[in-house]
């Protein structure tokens, strides 16, 4: 519960002259169900059609996008083949292919940049823009621009909605405003009445669980976050995070702080006749196999790596999944880049999952943290002397195996990324193993595992 005095510190209301130049200084473009949107784009006789993009080929599967033809029938991300069928019979339903979407990600962007530089990119299908006081003066103008030479450039079922505000975090808001394919500019003069009726849930960064600390400290709705002082802010959430959030509401520009890279970690769904303890391991290699390339291209060493495996039931229509049982197992490593030394590591992981866990597992995950950067290493004095029986000091065969690392990456880089394994070559079903799209993060060409996909190769469901 937090506790504030009886006349807390109110926020002034904005009530600042109308000024393009502060109004209009961000455009933030958010891609219309991107996956859904991509795959109508390719196939033209999905366009118009309630699409469900799927993981993987398989009834039980869970939609990952929906088109918005299905979403205005009742289709939500989440439900299964099966619940989805049984709203919408004739419903197609295709296989994610993430390749082709970064791909058209890419293109898209080159279109964006030719209107206006682009500042950020926030995810597969969000960018932000900084416009210029000349470029924000006629911002509505800009934004059609932006869509006419998307349209020109793409088709008529790839759309965007766009944002214009004095911040990031209005120009988000202003972007969700009018799905699909809206444009809705939040002027400080609009502030607070315009979002007076805004669910609280509705704002970027507002999760159930802050909405539970805003209901403690007694605010139920836009308007009593609006008239929040920024100190209390910060006092809710815990961290100047809460300031942040609320200098971005109330039109002041606050940058986000230059984040640094914590982990390298990749996580799959396991199919029913992948969660036995053998696919598992073979599932939790190749994971790890890919993180490690992943830490080779960055210039980092992994101190520590975790594997954890979860059960749980499936998702309801509203895509909640049930808390299942859960399992963890952490060790530490010298500094380590090299497949062979972070493989050995994960079979003692993989010998106690099999001792201890009682569940079947449904995921698996594994991460890769406590990095040091190349540039940062410190030699290990005992680590170069020789073993008593003669033998290669560790850090000598550690740099062999390291050599035999790059080795194969070089040459899965010039004969393709399935060109030489360390060990038996696996696939699972699905593919993508470590490349899928996940917020925040979109997959480098380096992260695929297999040869491109055709972006007219449209995967269909066969079940």
């Amino acid at each position: 519960m937090f506790l504030f005095c009886s006349k807390p510190e109110q926020a002034t209301p904005m009530t600042t002259p109308t000024d393009p130049a502060v109004d209009a200084a961000r455009l933030y473009l958010d891609f219309d169900s991107f996956f859904a949107s991509a795959e109508q784009h390719f196939n033209p006789a999905l366009r118009n059609r309630p699409v469900g993009v799927v993981p993987l080929d398989a009834t039980h599967t869970g939609c990952i996008a929906v088109s918005r033809q299905a979403r205005r029938l009742g289709v939500r991300s989440g439900m299964t083949i099966k619940d989805a069928r049984a709203i919408i019979p004739d419903m197609a339903f295709v296989v994610a292919r993430h390749d082709v979407y970064v791909r058209l990600h890419q293109r898209i962007l080159s279109v964006i940049d030719g209107c206006v530089p682009i500042a950020h990119v926030r995810s597969i299908d969000e960018v932000v823009c900084h416009l210029l006081p000349a470029e924000a003066q006629n911002a509505l103008a800009l934004a059609a621009t932006i869509k006419a030479r998307l349209a020109a450039a793409f088709s008529e079922g790839l759309t965007c909605s766009i944002g214009i505000g004095p911040t990031e975090l209005l120009a988000k808001i202003a972007a969700e405003m009018d799905k699909p394919d809206g444009t809705v500019m939040l002027r400080t003069a609009d502030l607070p009445q315009r979002l007076a009726d805004l669910p609280l849930g509705d704002l970027p960064g507002i999760s159930k669980g802050m909405q539970a600390r805003l209901a403690a400290a007694g605010v139920q709705d836009f308007t009593g976050l609006w008239g929040l002082a920024a100190k209390q802010a910060r006092m809710i959430w815990g961290s100047v995070e809460g300031e942040r959030f609320w200098n971005g509401l109330h039109g002041h520009h606050s940058e986000r702080p230059t984040t640094q890279k914590g982990m390298f970690g990749h996580s799959r769904m396991l199919p029913r006749d992948w969660r036995t303890p053998d696919r598992i391991a073979i599932c939790a290699r190749l994971l790890t196999a890919s993180a490690a390339r992943r830490l080779r291209r960055a210039d980092m060493r992994a101190t520590r790596l975790t594997l954890g495996l979860r059960g749980g039931g499936h998702p309801g229509a509203r895509g909640v999944r049930p808390q299942g049982d859960s399992w963890h197992w952490e060790t530490g490593l010298p500094p380590t880049r090299d497949d062979h030394g972070l493989l050995l590591a994960l079979a003692q992981g993989l010998e106690a999952a099999r001792a201890q866990v009682r569940f079947r597992p449904r995921s698996v995950s594994v991460m890769l943290h406590g990095l040091i950067a190349e540039g940062a290493m410190i030699a290990d004095l005992f680590g170069t002397a020789p073993g008593a029986d003669g033998a290669a000091s560790d850090d000598a065969v550690r740099a062999r195996w390291e050599r035999v690392s790059d080795l194969m990456d070089a040459l899965r880089a010039s004969h393709g990324p399935q060109a030489i394994t360390l060990g038996p070559p696996a696939q699972m079903p699905g593919g993508y193993l470590g490349a899928k799209i996940a917020f925040g993060r979109i997959p480098d060409a380096a992260d695929f595992s297999h040869a491109p996909v055709a972006d007219d190769a449209t995967q269909f469901v066969t079940v």
